[in-house]
């Protein structure tokens, strides 16, 4: 029978990629291991070494750039969701008066 997706928490994931930088074992013996795919592995690992900088990131504005993105964001899709809303209340209105009229 075959397996579906498998759900990886994050923590096995980070595990498995420390392993294969610090133990210096090959991916595919890492993936054969744990029984996951070694695509999977390679991403992993991909993942870990290029994004590791971000993880001792201490400058001040490192959070606050982040949350200021954050809330940009959230602002742009509130007002496109309001521009939303309005133009369908007016479409609502404009099709109750060619029913009536």
């Amino acid at each position: 029978m075959k397996k579906g997706r498998q759900n990886i928490p994050a923590k096995f994931n980070a595990r498995i990629a420390l392993e294969a930088v610090t133990l210096g074992q090959t991916l595919a013996e890492l993936s054969t291991r744990h029984e996951v795919n070694a695509a999977m592995t390679s991403n992993w690992n991909k993942t870990l070494t290029d994004r590791a900088d971000e993880l001792f990131d201490t400058s001040p504005g490192h959070v606050a750039k982040t949350d200021e993105e954050l809330t940009a964001r959230f602002y742009q899709q509130t007002g496109e969701s309001q521009s939303e809303l309005s133009w369908l209340k007016k479409a609502r209105e404009l099709a109750k008066e060619e029913r009536s009229g």
